[in-house]
Order: C-alpha cells, then structure tokens, then sequence
C-alpha cells in the first residue's frame, strides 16, 4: 500500500521522504488543495497530512473520510508537535490511567 505525505514543514517532508514515502513540501496555502485532490485520484493508500495543512482543508478532509474508506487520511504533528493538545490520543491514555 503506497503512502503519501502533504506537509507544510521542509523537516517533517524530508524525514518521512528518507523513509520512503511519497509527498509534497506545500510553501504556498493556494497549492493545498489541488494536491490533496491530486492524492485522491492517484490511489494512495494512506495519506499524511500536517496539521496546519489539516487545518487549511479541513472541510474537505472530513468530507472524504464520511464518503470514502479509503485512504486512510492521518494528520500527524511537524516537528515541533501538535499545536492544540486538546482532544489528542494521549490526553485520553493519560485521563484513562489517572496521570
């Protein structure tokens, strides 16, 4: 299964790029999405999204992910992490375990 990666950060396109990964390092908001369109259409997989990217196309996105099972759309952090901790994965690990 093929895997392909939108983010607006040049580090996170080039360390998941090292690790095989098909993707576009978008500079300018105007370019997002015409290229996760362009994703769409090619039978990707899996597909990588940014968070800031996320947030610029975020209608869109969810309007896939009701309509179709496939890909799989992720948002992942930059490299500097996720921006809003709120209604993340681990806030709910940690509530859950009592830390």
């Amino acid at each position: 299964m093929r895997s392909f990666l939108l983010s607006d950060n040049r580090d996170t396109y080039l360390g998941l790029k090292l690790a095989g990964i098909d993707g576009v390092y978008l500079q300018k908001e105007d370019d997002i999405l015409s290229v996760y369109k362009k994703a769409l259409s090619e039978g990707y997989g899996i597909i990588f999204i940014t968070e800031k990217v996320y947030q610029a196309i975020k209608e869109e996105v969810i309007k896939t992910k009701t309509n179709k099972k496939i890909p799989l759309i992720t948002v992942i952090p930059d490299r500097h992490g996720y921006s809003d901790e709120e209604g993340k994965i681990t806030n709910y690990i940690k509530e859950s375990i009592g830390l």
